[in-house]
């Protein structure tokens, strides 16, 4: 069995070195090298520097739309193609190629949370669990007919880093048997609904600018959904600072003006549109990263504050 893998990030590491145990993979296909760091030097994505780890071909597109691009996959034969989380549209060309089909891991309990940032959306929209899909790639971006699906609560402290991880390690072993149950003509394929299909855009360095006016819930969660990236911020002092972790005190019904720093029994916490979030983890802009009762101590004018683009004292 020819397998052509595609995938980019870090959640497709697990299924990679799953496939390579079971499967002949002719090709890794990722995104190119792309600049990171302070430095901008160009780095290698996850899943091309395990592939080259484990002595697989890696091959790198800026485009799968280019006739370079087919002619390069099509002269591999793959009978099957395997994709988690590759980033790029593929076109019909790639769609028809393999004679098994083209399968999809997705971190969503499709159709809810088809696009860029299903995991970030779910925890942002409070949603009290997920799951992975297994569904077969057509030209419509994840409304392919669904082979497998499981379901997992999501943890009232977990981050999109730490569920995208979770969700990685487990899925992978569902992909697998998917696959082998697929190949041995074990599945019929489920269509989706489309009327209750819900959409997730790709996520914006300015989506985390945290609005003291919404509820303390809401922040909560956005904190976690932006968690690794692109963080959730807000500003003290016209300088950028950086919320890491945070609760919601929903109990709280003071009369501060939201964005204020307040002491809430032993918490220090922000005053919201409903109830406060208590600050645990933050960090000013150039400084490192500081439990809050340690950052005010060394900010002694922080408690009493507003925070926001521009502060009231």
């Amino acid at each position: 069995m020819r397998v052509i893998f595609m995938s980019t990030p870090e959640f497709g590491v697990p299924t990679l070195r799953g496939v390579r145990e079971q499967y002949d993979i002719v090709g890794v296909v990722c995104q190119p090298d792309k600049p990171a760091g302070r430095g901008r030097h160009l780095t290698a994505p996850p899943v091309k520097r395990v592939a080259l780890e484990l002595g697989l071909p890696v091959l790198q597109f800026a485009s799968l739309r280019q006739p370079e691009s087919l002619d390069v996959l099509r002269a591999l034969r793959p009978d099957l193609i395997l994709v988690a989380a590759f980033g790029q549209y593929i076109p019909n060309e790639i769609l028809t190629l393999p004679p098994r089909g083209i399968l999809n891991i997705h971190p969503s309990l499709l159709p809810r949370w088809r696009g860029a940032s299903p995991i970030a959306a779910a925890i942002l929209a409070g949603d009290t669990e997920t799951g992975v899909t297994i569904h077969l790639v057509t030209a419509q971006l994840d409304a392919g007919d669904i082979l497998a699906q499981e379901r997992t609560p999501i943890g009232a402290e977990e981050t999109t880093g730490t569920l995208t991880a979770r969700l990685a390690e487990w899925g992978a072993g569902i992909y697998l048997d998917t696959v082998a149950r697929w190949l041995r003509g074990e599945l019929t394929p489920r269509p989706q609904d489309p009327a209750q299909a819900t959409w997730c855009e790709r996520i914006t360095k300015a989506q985390g600018e945290l609005d003291w006016t919404r509820s303390a819930d809401e922040l909560a969660r956005q904190v976690r959904a932006f968690q690794p990236w692109p963080g959730a911020f807000t500003h003290w002092r016209s300088q950028p600072l950086d919320v890491l972790e945070s609760a919601p005190r929903r109990e709280w019904r003071g009369a501060a003006k939201p964005g204020t720093v307040l002491r809430v029994d032993t918490d220090i916490a922000v005053a919201t549109g409903a109830g406060a979030l208590v600050l645990r983890r933050v960090q000013l802009a150039g400084k490192r990263a500081l439990a809050i009762d340690e950052f005010a101590r060394g900010a002694r004018e922080f408690i009493g504050s507003v925070l926001g683009k521009v502060e009231t004292r």
